[in-house]
């Protein structure tokens, strides 16, 4: 029988869940933002990866709210 393992781990600034991928490395999840999925080999490169993730998600939802919000002024 083989178990799925699945790790969480934080640096004291974000928890995120590491789940072996079938070609090797991690799939990088973010339990507190589902829309934060990213990939890594190493731990040190899964937290590197999620905060360039989570910038880009940021600067993905300040540009959508940006956008709504012009919308909603026509």
């Amino acid at each position: 029988m083989i178990t799925e393992t699945t790790y969480t781990v934080s640096d004291g600034k974000l928890v995120l869940n590491l789940e072996p991928a079938e070609e090797g490395g991690y799939i990088v999840t973010c339990p507190l933002d589902p829309e934060l999925i990213t990939e890594a080999e190493s731990l040190a490169e899964a937290f590197e990866n999620a905060k360039d993730a989570m910038e880009a998600l940021n600067a993905s939802r300040k540009t959508l709210a940006k956008q709504l919000t012009d919308a909603q002024r026509l």
